[in-house]
């Protein structure tokens, strides 16, 4: 019978509601390499149970830090504010709820931008292949750190919900429940031309150096348009078509600069790209957006059947949106589809969200009653 761990003591490195917890040293990445002193970044709330039996594991997209929810020790806003909290979908006064950042990430946890200590350089592109199974592991870790060895659920969107899936098939008999929302049992192509497009934008913009930029520096121009194709592809045209139409932004002066911005969606773009690239590591997106591709929960069995059927889960939810083009909504059919050949218990929902892959940031009005009645 394995042992209980004790609960993480909050580390003097920690600032406000962030916490750390060292991984295993060496930790074996799952297609070779390792890393040495590594270390996850969470945040959590709520309070575990005695029975240690109320731990819900949430895996990010790939761009989010750990940071979910406000709390005392970090009043702002989370990226999943209107999800989690007390009288939330997600009640964190019967849950604890822990969020982890992605290992590979630039927030706190250890990540390509983070100091080789065989080197004391940052690894840049000589970290190891990172994998979805390797965030999945890093954050089964992280929970046992935490005293909990079997999850009431793991919970998971776009890459997230990869690495929820991810959990509950390398990890059948330590997690009762799972929720997958607008990901997929592995990348679509449209989704991996999307990717790649990106980080060859990235990778040909000379500051990027073969990844060996100086802290703070970087591939700016580079990211700046591949976040704009992403943002493209996280939202829908409908989305597109009434939040801006054809409006004419503020200040445009075609005898100044002709072919500058012109339209509302232009500037928007513009804006929130310049917004997002102060503050992720380059590297840290090429790794991040390259095991979304790699991943295939076929891997973890023969087949796609064999895979869905080591599961485990006692109840699944999965969700899509109808307006989703980068994990358009068949594939979270097929994933209900499969569970229930598996005999799994699943419910499927697709919404009628306008606002694309990104809608269960912002859409709290169709997400949140159906997240709630799962975990009522």
């Amino acid at each position: 019978m394995p042992t209980k761990n004790k609960v993480v003591r909050l580390p003097r490195r920690s600032t406000g509601a962030r916490r750390l917890v060292d991984l295993p040293d060496p930790f074996p990445m799952h297609l070779g390499g390792e890393l040495q002193g590594a270390e996850i970044a969470y945040e959590s709330w709520g309070e575990l149970s005695p029975e240690r039996d109320n731990g819900i594991l949430l895996f990010t997209g790939l761009s989010p830090s750990a940071h979910a929810c406000s709390s005392p020790e970090d009043p702002i806003n989370g990226w999943w504010e209107y999800m989690i909290g007390p009288g939330h979908p997600i009640d964190t006064r019967k849950y604890f709820v822990v969020c982890v950042n992605s290992l590979g990430s630039c927030f706190g946890s250890t990540g390509p931008s983070s100091l080789d200590p065989a080197t004391g350089e940052p690894y840049h592109t000589r970290f190891p292949v990172l994998t979805v199974e390797d965030i999945a592991r890093s954050g089964r870790h992280l929970a046992r750190r935490l005293g909990i060895e079997r999850l009431h659920s793991v919970v998971g969107a776009s890459l997230g919900g990869m690495s929820a899936l991810a959990y509950a098939a390398m990890f059948p008999g330590e997690v009762d429940r799972l929720v997958s929302i607008s990901a997929a049992l592995h990348a679509a192509p449209f989704a991996i031309a999307v990717r790649s497009l990106q980080r060859e934008i990235i990778r040909s913009d000379p500051a990027w150096q073969q990844g060996n930029y100086e802290p703070g520096e970087g591939p700016v121009s580079g990211m700046l348009m591949a976040r704009k194709l992403g943002l493209l592809s996280y939202r829908s045209m409908d989305e597109w078509r009434h939040r801006f139409g054809r409006d004419v932004a503020p200040g445009t002066d075609f005898e100044e600069n002709p072919f500058g911005i012109h339209f509302e969606v232009e500037s928007y773009l513009d804006y929130n790209s310049r917004k997002f690239i102060g503050g992720f590591d380059a590297n840290s997106y090429l790794y991040l957006s390259r095991a979304m591709d790699l991943f295939d929960l076929a891997n973890h069995g023969r087949s796609m059947n064999n895979a869905v059927s080591r599961l485990g889960t006692k109840d699944n939810l999965v969700m899509g949106v109808e307006s989703d083009y980068l994990f358009p909504p068949f594939q979270q059919q097929e994933m209900a589809d499969r569970m229930r050949q598996a005999g799994r218990k699943v419910r499927y929902h697709c919404l009628p969200c306008q606002h694309g892959h990104d809608s269960f940031l912002v859409d709290s009005d169709q997400f949140g009653p159906v997240v709630a009645d799962f975990f009522s």
